[in-house]
């Protein structure tokens, strides 16, 4: 299980690409942080996630 902005979901072996792509969520206003550490978004298509994992995902929303 990999836990996702606090839930745990079962997506282990794919990738942060993969776990996107079956989501809602738009690459151009996220950021995803992997155990503690920021994912450059040229990564998501290569960093597998696996058991234990901890992410966040932040959206950027503009506004004044």
């Amino acid at each position: 299980m990999v836990i996702i902005n606090g839930n745990e979901f079962d997506v282990s072996g794919k990738t942060i690409a993969q776990y996107l792509g079956e989501t809602n969520y738009s690459t151009a206003r996220i950021a995803v942080e992997r155990n503690g550490e920021i994912v450059p978004k040229s990564q998501y298509d290569t960093v597998i996630l696996n058991d234990g994992d901890t992410v966040e995902i932040v959206s950027f929303v503009g506004g004044g």
